[in-house]
């Protein structure tokens, strides 16, 4: 049985925190060796059933060194078709653990149609290593070939230089393979919602930890005055106000990710809340650095642009405090 610190270690041990964004198509051939997709599959599909913590602590890890292989949304990809009834499922399962990458989209799709589908499923991570992609529609999730007919993908350029994200574009595509239909289909969409908000949290605090140490690292190393420009008082105080920020919102992650019975609002409020602490820390982290954070050579910018794209994944930060709230006041005039 492998225990969470052994999973830390190895993920720490394979992708060194000296090397940011390391080469996407080596990186998930690591990811695929080492079993990190079956982490959170049920023993009786073949996976490791370590549960959504140590899932966590891979995104965790994942996000500490900006990583640019897309494990988050392959392993959202294999959890909804392990939870479907497609009739080959044992072989898709297989597939994808063994390194075939098909990934759950990011983004709400914007499709119309019955039979016969038309327009575009956003936020698809790396589709240009894909052979398919799981759709989640308003009515039903699908398997969607990228050969097929009516499917074209289109490379959506942005900021975050880790990432690399792509719209799949419907024209007249017929699905024929249907994860789940109606009712089946809020099911798994309730069933995969609380491991996309775990996995998007822990990447964000992953990467704040590492932009948080690297400014420190850098305050006590540059000079003012012939004194560190650590020890200067407003600094420290700056610094310390981060660091609050962010070991409660650690704390908030691990606790909701130990836990079996949080709500999909409290989960969502905490991703929301993990998010704009990453988007705080990096933005402070540029204004600590002086002017090197703002060049392009230095790496501020990147934990920024990753910070900033976080921040929209799985739900935006109004709509999860809004939802957490009517949740929470539900529950108090109950």
């Amino acid at each position: 049985m492998i225990t969470l610190s052994e999973l830390r270690d190895s993920a720490q041990k394979a992708f060194s925190a000296d090397v940011l964004s390391p080469n996407r198509d080596a990186s998930w051939k690591l990811v695929a060796e080492m079993g990190w997709l079956m982490v959170d599959l049920p023993e009786a599909d073949g996976g490791l059933e370590l549960g959504r913590e140590a899932a966590a602590a891979v995104h965790y890890e994942m996000g500490r060194v900006l990583s640019s292989a897309p494990l988050i949304p392959a392993m959202l990809g294999l959890q909804a078709i392990a939870a479907s009834q497609l009739p080959d499922r044992a072989n898709w399962i297989e597939r994808i653990c063994g390194g075939d990458y098909v990934p759950l989209h990011m983004l709400p799709a914007k499709v119309a149609g019955e039979g016969v589908l038309s327009g575009s499923i956003t936020g698809v991570f790396e589709a240009d290593m894909a052979t398919h992609i799981v759709a989640g529609l308003a009515d039903r999730y699908i398997l969607i070939p990228l050969n097929a007919t009516g499917v074209s993908v289109v490379e959506r350029p942005i900021w975050d230089e880790s990432r690399r994200l792509f719209d799949v574009v419907l024209n007249g595509f017929v699905p024929e393979l249907v994860l789940a239909e109606g009712e089946a289909a809020k099911a798994l969409h309730d069933l995969i919602s609380p491991s996309a908000q775990l996995a998007v949290a822990a990447d964000a605090l992953g990467g704040a930890r590492a932009a948080l140490a690297m400014t420190v690292d850098y305050l006590s190393i540059r000079k003012q005055f012939d004194r560190p420009i650590a020890m200067f008082q407003a600094l420290k105080h700056r610094c310390a106000d981060l660091q609050v920020m962010f070991v409660s919102a650690e704390a908030l992650l691990w606790s909701l990710a130990r836990g079996a019975d949080a709500s999909l609002p409290a989960l969502g409020a905490m991703k929301a809340h993990a998010t704009d602490v990453y988007r705080a820390v990096t933005e402070e982290m540029i204004q600590l650095h002086g002017g090197i954070g703002l060049t392009q050579e230095h790496p501020c910018h990147r934990f920024m642009k990753r910070a900033m794209l976080n921040v929209q994944l799985c739900g935006s930060l109004d709509h999860w405090r809004e939802a957490r709230g009517r949740e929470l006041l539900g529950a108090y005039t109950a």
